[in-house]
């Protein structure tokens, strides 16, 4: 079984949209989603959909873990709230799962919207993802015994997704399956792109010089308010 963990703060927009994508794919899938505190209708909204809601410390790496160890899947799935997957996503993941070589992988991501930056990071994909260079909202999905032998999510209030892409690809392969992904390019909208995309880069490359991740947060926490 597959176990979809959706990480959600402050997400009543996005979440329903994101809770139906992922249960109207086949195979059997078990949703979770992990709540850090929303104080608008994520929750009431999630528990409506008859999905399995729980509550967690805020911030995206503790939420995740938390679904990790509520889960019951072999395979594990973090979905973002405001993601959603293209109906062929749980086809090719168990079959590229159906190697004994692959630990883990992700899909193709596409951004929202026909905004000068959501055409300019679409455009910027394919080079993306030849030089291996994936973050959650590309939706990552691990064996269940991998991720717990790595350790899982670390609590990082950012880049925790790079973090455990890296640990998976220390014990296995980690895949990037055509089938596409869905986002929203809010990120990168809200204090205009071209700053967010400078601010971004200049974070990614601290985090590769070895600047501790906690750090990190604290210059990072002012562009996503209100959500994980």
């Amino acid at each position: 079984m597959i176990s979809a963990i959706i990480p959600a703060l402050n997400e009543e927009s996005e979440i329903a949209n994101t809770i139906e994508a992922v249960r109207s794919l086949p195979d059997t899938i078990e949703v979770i989603v992990v709540d850090g505190g929303s104080c608008d209708r994520t929750v009431p909204i999630a528990q409506g959909m008859g999905v399995r809601v729980i509550q967690s410390a805020r911030g995206r790496g503790r939420q995740m873990h938390e679904g990790a160890l509520a889960a019951q899947g072999e395979v594990l799935w973090f979905v973002h709230a405001d993601t959603t997957p293209s109906a062929d996503c749980t086809t090719q993941m168990l079959r590229a799962l159906g190697h004994d070589s692959t630990a883990g992988g992700n899909f193709s991501l596409v951004f929202d919207g026909h905004s000068f930056g959501a055409r300019v990071l679409n455009a910027l994909q394919p080079l993306m993802k030849r030089l291996g260079s994936y973050y959650g909202d590309s939706t990552i999905f691990v064996r269940r015994s991998v991720y717990f032998a790595v350790g899982g999510f670390k609590p990082y209030p950012v880049f925790e997704d790079s973090d455990l892409i890296q640990r998976i690809k220390s014990v296995g392969d980690f895949v990037s399956l055509p089938a596409t992904v869905r986002t929203s390019s809010r990120r990168f909208e809200q204090k205009g792109f071209c700053l967010t995309c400078l601010w971004w880069s200049s974070l990614q490359l601290l985090f590769w010089l070895g600047i501790p991740a906690e750090c990190l947060g604290k210059l990072y926490g002012p562009i996503r308010r209100g959500s994980v």
